[in-house]
């Protein structure tokens, strides 16, 4: 939907301008996560500001506010005032001043992207630059919440499964770089729309480069400089659904699977669902049948299940006897065999592969790759496909991600400002005064105007130009360097 940008706000966002003390010149605001709902997440990832200034604040606000007609741009917003709060309930004027300037009297400040930024420290600070306009920036809040706080929950939440499986592969896999490959986005059939599944996918492209979502290679050349003929910005390979399995028939199952191997996919890697009508008997009748097949091929053929209980499905259930008991990775093992790593973990061999594409989260990612270790498997066996299970149960609160004002300049004094709510348990108290962020990442409060200039918070918007462009490749690189030495 494209409506002209100042209505994409709140309505009492629309007459907070009357409700400031008369005399307000500056507004000073931060936007921050205040805590974290995920355990041991202790940093946020510091992404999408560059995609949302470029989008919302350079194209959306020149092409549909600034460059159109005061009479069109002022109509439309007076017609929406006016049928939803009242005729004449919001004066026009600080509108017409703002669109008789030609452009967005502002100066945001952000932390670089890629960065880990840990809780409580801004990402980033906005101010007014032009003293009648000190309504802009918090006008501005709800547009920047709305767009920021999912990516930077995506790109962290993929980041926290990265780190979850480094630490699996640095223990037991001699295959470190498999890594990049092993967290798969799946999410984009779930997400709320195809603007936030290409942001959010984006996010997941931080840490991995598999993913399905297409949209978000995409965003990344269109906001972050990427160039998918020159760099990898991400991948996937063909796969099967439940739909052409059906429609080949139960009974000729077997003759679906070679067909796919040595017709449609002679080579190269093909993910193929299993368990469209029974995985055990798929692992332990069809793939023994296969294996010369499978084992001659030059390529990949990854099995796929999707459905059960992705720990037990994959490591066994105790409970069970037979197929289930020993579980996929070890009916696998049996079949096609493998090597034993020099961390003594087995290697299934490169030709045979294992994916689990549904309700995957955290703990159940660490809890395969622990039993996986239990069983005398590399965790390097397996794929994990991170669905909307995992990058669409979240919310703003996920990180408690809040906009704040917290100085002031009215009738040219100064004023620290603050919130700190009695009726709350310290999670909603705020920072005071001018804020900078240190080398560190550390927040100090209340500093002078000369002090807040330096700091990491460096210019990203001012009076209309974007500041600081990062590539997608710096943004990687930054993210890589803070995972590697935190």
């Amino acid at each position: 939907m494209k409506l002209q940008p100042t209505l994409y706000t709140d309505f009492y966002k629309t007459d907070h301008r009357r409700q400031y003390p008369e005399g307000t010149e500056f507004c000073y605001s931060n936007f921050t996560p205040r805590v974290s709902r995920i355990p041991n997440c202790a940093h946020v990832v510091v992404f999408g500001i560059q995609a949302f200034i470029r989008e919302h604040l350079v194209f959306r606000f020149n092409d549909d506010f600034f460059r159109k007609p005061a009479s069109e741009v002022l109509g439309k917003y007076k017609r929406r005032m006016d049928t939803s709060l009242g005729k004449g309930s919001i004066p026009m004027d600080h509108l017409e001043a703002l669109h008789k300037l030609g452009f967005l009297p502002i100066l945001i400040k952000a932390l670089p992207e890629g960065s880990l930024c840990p809780l409580r420290t801004p990402v980033l600070t906005i101010q007014n630059t032009i003293k009648e306009f000190y309504w802009v920036p918090n006008f501005l809040e709800t547009l920047l919440s709305c767009e920021l706080w999912h990516p930077m929950t995506s790109a962290t939440i993929a980041h926290q499964y990265r780190t979850l499986l480094d630490a699996y592969a640095k223990r037991t896999s001699d295959m470190p770089e498999f890594v990049d490959w092993q967290g798969h986005d799946f999410s984009m059939r779930g997400q709320v729309g195809i603007s936030a599944s290409a942001a959010s996918g984006a996010g997941h492209l931080l840490s991995f480069t598999g993913s399905d979502t297409i949209p978000a290679i995409d965003f990344l050349e269109e906001y972050y400089g990427a160039n998918c003929e020159k760099e990898l910005i991400g991948g996937s390979v063909p796969a099967t659904e439940h739909a052409v399995m059906c429609m080949w028939g139960k009974e000729t199952e077997l003759e679906t699977f070679e067909r796919l191997i040595t017709k449609v996919y002679p080579t190269g890697i093909v993910s193929i669902v299993s368990d469209t009508w029974d995985f055990w008997k798929v692992l332990t009748e069809m793939l023994p049948k296969l294996k010369n097949q499978i084992m001659r091929r030059d390529g990949k053929v990854v099995i796929r299940p999707d459905s059960g209980d992705p720990v037990k499905i994959i490591c066994g259930d105790p409970e069970k006897n037979g197929p289930e008991g020993r579980g996929a990775i070890e009916l696998l093992w049996e079949i096609f065999g493998g090597t034993t790593n020099s961390k003594g973990f087995k290697q299934l061999r490169p030709c045979i592969g294992l994916i689990y594409g549904d309700s995957i989260t955290l703990d159940r990612a660490e809890n395969i790759c622990s039993q996986l270790a239990e069983k005398g498997f590399a965790s390097t066996n397996v794929v994990f496909g991170i669905g909307s299970y995992t990058y669409q149960y979240v919310t703003r609160d996920t990180f408690g991600f809040a906009m704040k004002a917290t100085y002031g300049i009215i009738n040219g004094e100064p004023a620290e400002l603050f919130k700190a709510p009695k009726t709350d348990d310290g999670t909603k108290n705020s920072a005071r005064g001018l804020l900078k962020v240190n080398g560190d990442f550390s927040l100090i409060e209340q500093v002078t105007m000369d002090q807040e200039n330096g700091g990491m918070l460096q210019p990203v918007f001012c009076n209309g130009i974007q500041h600081n462009i990062q590539t997608l490749d710096q943004i990687r690189r930054n993210l890589k360097t803070a995972r590697e030495g935190k």
